[in-house]
Order: C-alpha cells, then structure tokens, then sequence
C-alpha cells in the first residue's frame, strides 16, 4: 500500500506525527505487504526560525516534499497547493491520500487526488461548528463530500456524517490523534526561557487568540484584551501573540500590564505553559482538545465550536459574548471549575487504530 500524508499547517504535524510513527512500526512487525508513506508539507504554513525545531521536537522526519505554497488569498493559496500536488501524483500516485484537520491543504489535496483516481481518507473527519463564516467550515464540508473513508474523533462527528448520507461503512471512530502526540510527548516538556523570570510560579492564565471574526476588527480586539485583562484583577495572563493578532495590536492604544507578551512558542514549550496554568483563554479548537485531557481550565471566545465533546465531557466553556466572559475568567482562578471527564478513545492509540485498519482495507485498482 502506498500513502500520501498531507499536512499544511503546524496542527496538521501534530496530527499526523503519531500516524507516521505507528506506519514504522507496523512496518517494522510485520513481514508482509509494507506501507509506503510520503509525508508532504503543501507550505502552507511555514516559520523557517521554527521549523527545525518543531519537526525535532516531534519526532517527525522532514517531508519528502514541500510544495512551498507560502501565503496569499484563500484562492491563491489553493490553487498553488492544487498545481503542486497534482505534479507530485505525476511522479508517485498513491493509494490513499490521507488528510488532516480543516485547513486549506486538506481541501485542495482531497480535490487533487480524487480527481487523479486516488482514494481520500480524512483524519478527523465529521466535525461541524454550523459556522459557514469560517473557511475551516467549508473545508471541512468539501472534503468530506469527497472523502472514502473517515477517520473520526466523536459520536458527534459520526452522528454529524451519517446524517450527510454517508455509509457507516466508510466511517472509523478511531479516537484523536493530537491526543496521542500530546500524551506521548508529556515527559518531554520543556521549559520557556522566559518562565522563571517573568512568570510567578503557577499563578497565571494563558491566552491565544488568532480568529479573524476576534482579532481583524480593532474595537472588538481592544474589548475582549480590556475585558480579559481587568477580569484577570491581577493574575497574570501569558500572551503568545500570534502574528496575525500582532499585526493588528500595533494599532491599538491600550497598555495591559498584567500581560506577557511573547513570541509563538514551540510545541513542548507551549504545552508547558498550558499544564502548569491555572486555565486557558483561547478561540482554537485544538487547544481545547489538549486542555480537556490535561483536566486545565478552558474558556473558548466563539460563537460555536466543532468540539462539543469538550464541552461535554472536557473543561471547555463556550463564551459567544466577551460580556459574559468576568464570570468565568473568576470561577477559573479561583479553582471552581468542572473536572474533565474520560473522552472516549482519547487515551493515545488513535494511530495504531488508523495504521491497523489501513493494512486491512481492499483498494481496488481506480486509475486514470
């Protein structure tokens, strides 16, 4: 069997990186048919000072290919992932083309390898915020309208394909493999430069914010800071400022002196920082996965999130109001918090699922 893992973005590594390690060893213990991989970074997201760093922190190899796509337009972009893919099929066709997540990579790469004759299996596949504003939405939609086989993280995503129209038979509810990374890379933690000196022992909040419906609109930037800040009464909040939302703070006036600003932190240092928190206020998806597991605080500054389980079951609240955030951001601080539950399939095996019932599958010849 041979596969394409694309990834685009940084979430998309720590997706696939469990994948990666489980095709090595199901390779290294069986004698029979071998799984050959290429792992692609479309470039769709790319950090130079970072990269080194991240794939070592990881344990991912470097791509075979980096199609070097870079930023632009959604359509820009697209279309650059598009041509470069297709060249790459030129040269390698796959059996599978596995996918990840709900970036632009995941839709283009879906489109690119149906159309060559190749089967797509997305990896989280079915989840839905109901929120067409957000291009992840669409991505995600599209692709699954595309997709052979669906590797999912919930009943809810299962609920969420079943209802589209989708066999059961196409669906695999193998649990999250962000999970599996975070819980294999725990004992690796590190510590930021910066902790000790600036940070206060474990009294402190860690914020990110980077959704265009928070951080392109400068008044409404400025409330949700102002609002976060005073709620805070004194804690200190950890800031890494997406570049993104850097941008835009260049233009705002406000001082916000119980804030740390910092740059994007590494994987190993970012969970660092989210474990010995006493919570988390984000507008990401992933990061409210990771918290539930961590049993860490959460509040999430959205209107909708494709998550619920960890609302469900995890430390996520949703807050579609700044406005109703004081509240929540005092219960936080001051420990009176609901505790995680156990999420289903989230216990770090989501990958050997995935990589097991690959070997398994019959892929009839579909070529053009």
């Amino acid at each position: 069997m041979k596969l394409d893992l694309i990834a685009g973005a940084r979430p998309n590594f720590m997706k696939i990186g469990p994948i990666i390690k489980a095709i090595d060893l199901h390779n290294q213990n069986n004698t029979g048919q071998k799984i050959e991989y290429r792992l692609i970074h479309t470039g769709q997201h790319y950090d130079q000072n970072m990269s080194q760093s991240f794939f070592e922190q990881l344990d991912i190899p470097h791509p075979h290919i980096n199609l070097g796509a870079g930023s632009g337009t959604q359509a820009v972009q697209t279309a650059h992932i598009m041509t470069g893919y297709e060249k790459a099929l030129a040269e390698w066709m796959p059996d599978i083309c596995i996918v990840v997540g709900d970036v632009n990579s995941t839709m283009a790469c879906s489109i690119v390898a149906r159309k060559a004759g190749a089967k797509v299996a997305h990896v989280e596949g079915g989840i839905r915020s109901g929120d067409w504003t957000m291009p992840e939405e669409i991505n995600r939609i599209v692709t699954d309208s595309i997709t052979n086989y669906f590797f999912t993280t919930s009943e809810e995503a299962n609920k969420n394909l079943v209802k589209e129209g989708h066999d059961k038979s196409q669906i695999f509810y193998v649990g999250n493999t962000m999970i599996d990374s975070l819980l294999g890379h725990l004992n690796k933690l590190k510590k930021p430069d910066f902790f000790d000196e600036q940070l206060h022992g474990d009294n402190y909040l860690v914020l990110t914010l980077h959704r265009p419906s928070n951080v392109d609109d400068p008044e409404k930037l400025t409330q949700i800071l102002n609002t976060i800040s005073a709620s805070a009464n004194g804690t200190q909040v950890l800031f890494p400022v997406h570049p993104r939302t850097r941008k835009m703070m260049e233009s705002l006036p406000g001082q916000y002196q119980n804030m740390i600003l910092v740059e994007p932190l590494p994987y190993l240092e970012f969970i660092y920082v989210v474990s010995n928190s006493i919570g988390v206020i984000t507008d990401s998806g992933g990061i409210t996965e990771e918290t539930s597991v961590m049993n860490i605080p959460c509040i999430t500054l959205r209107t909708t999130t494709e998550r619920p389980e960890t609302i469900r079951l995890g430390t996520n609240e949703l807050v579609p109001d700044i406005n109703d955030a004081p509240s929540l951001i005092q219960r936080m601080i001051s420990g009176q918090w609901k505790k995680a539950q156990l999420i289903p399939f989230w216990e770090g095996k989501a990958a050997e699922r995935i990589v097991d019932i690959l070997s398994q599958l019959s892929i009839p010849a579909n070529r053009k």
